[in-house]
């Protein structure tokens, strides 16, 4: 059964652990999430020797991030209706043709860029099935009172995954091969299939009568959803706070650290290259031990998530513009540590404030504006920074966040 809702007087320290159901939802997130980027690793690799195409380059980021904009209200909505477990398992399934079918065309060495685009799709859409309905599946598993803890370590167990994945993926590849690697690539999806046979989490399984369901109407739902959001003013600078982090900035910032790596100058680029990514998920790390360990240190807010999303705007505005190597690795693990604190945040005071019989929408409309809208951040700081420079393109769109999180501050003191 579910936790009953409920907020605890003093948040424990690494609360959600206590769940058991929370513990293999955690597990089989981070063998997932690690899968994920092993199959990048791998498949990247193989088609950039095979084929020397930066349009394939730009069309794989495009085919991650599409999906989620196009498709996480409708998942949302399929979520309201139907199981969310089978629905992840689906997501999962749709990982596994995908490494399997890299697999094939590795073997026979009849890869084609229109089949590699094809299985980036199928890659993509499987993304949006699997991180929209387990979002779902979380409160379900935790309930309000231990949600908080589980969704900061849920976005902690996504950073090991993207630390983790590239590391063990070229390994897999210096022993076993990239043929021998992506097919072993899709048992690691398995025990997230297995374990959501009969976990006992979801719409089955809730107490009390569930709510009515309402027909999933594409379009008309996404319309819908945002008039109901917008009644809710929580919900709604939630959402406006997801969307401009994500069209501003996104991760966009992280396919231009060679450049930046370049002009700081600092040694060995690739050396450099490297430091930096790693200040930027370290911090990321750092901030989900410590605000689990530390249990009530930042209070779930709306206003402390807008004061920490323009700390993490100026963090990468300074970065853009510092030409010490010391201090831009300082300003990366300060934005990695603010990004952690308060996408986490936000992910959070969505899920609490969700209305129960649309929770599923809501979310996807979360992920739509989360996700969804790094499709356009590649222009926002890469097409931008090719027409002036990377420096100033990243610090414009980082600044442009601050005042955005800056407004919504402003104009929370007038809610009801």
């Amino acid at each position: 059964m579910t936790p009953t809702p409920g907020a605890p007087a003093t948040p424990r320290a690494f609360g959600a652990l206590a769940i058991p159901g929370f513990r293999a939802y955690l597990a089989t997130f981070m063998l997932t999430m690690m899968a994920d980027n092993i199959e990048h690793v791998i498949s990247y690799w193989v088609t950039f020797q095979k084929f020397h195409s930066p349009a394939l380059g730009g069309f794989a980021v495009v085919s991650h991030w599409l999906p989620f904009l196009l498709f996480s209200v409708p998942v949302g909505a399929l979520n309201d209706r139907v199981d969310s477990r089978r629905i992840i398992q689906a997501g999962a399934l749709l990982f596994v043709v995908a490494s399997a079918a890299w697999g094939y065309f590795f073997v026979t060495d009849t890869l084609r860029i229109g089949y590699a685009m094809a299985i980036l799709v199928v890659h993509g859409c499987a993304g949006v099935l699997w991180i929209t309905s387990s979002q779902v599946l979380l409160y379900d598993i935790v309930g309000a009172a231990s949600l908080p803890s589980a969704v900061r370590l849920t976005a902690t167990a996504r950073y090991l995954g993207v630390l983790v994945g590239p590391g063990v993926g070229s390994l897999i590849m210096l022993t076993l091969g990239p043929t021998r690697g992506i097919f072993l690539n899709t048992m690691f999806y398995m025990p997230l299939v297995v374990w959501l046979v009969g976990a006992p989490y979801g719409r089955r399984f809730r107490a009390g009568a569930s709510p009515p369901r309402r027909a999933v109407r594409g379009l008309a739902d996404i319309v819908q959803t945002v008039r109901e959001v917008g009644r809710v003013p929580i919900l709604a600078s939630m959402m406006v706070l997801a969307g401009a982090a994500s069209f501003f900035v996104g991760n966009s910032y992280q396919a231009q650290m060679p450049g930046f790596a370049h002009d700081l100058g600092h040694g060995d680029p690739g050396m450099a290259y490297t430091m930096l990514l790693a200040a930027d998920a370290s911090g990321a790390l750092v901030a989900g031990v410590l605000l689990e360990s530390m249990g009530g240190l930042l209070a779930v807010r709306p206003t402390s998530a807008m004061a920490l999303a323009m700390a993490w705007g100026g963090a990468l505005a300074a970065f853009a513009l510092m030409r010490s190597y010391p201090l831009a690795i300082g300003f990366l693990f300060v934005a990695g540590f603010c990004e952690l604190s308060f996408s986490s945040m936000v992910q959070t005071l969505v899920q609490m404030n969700a209305p129960e019989a649309s929770r599923g929408r809501v979310l996807g409309l979360y992920n739509m504006a989360a996700a969804g809208l790094r499709t356009f951040s590649g222009v926002t700081v890469g097409l931008a920074g090719s027409l002036m420079s990377v420096h100033a393109s990243l610090a414009m769109a980082a600044s442009a966040m601050v005042v955005v999180a800056a407004a919504l501050l402003a104009t929370q003191r007038a809610w009801p």
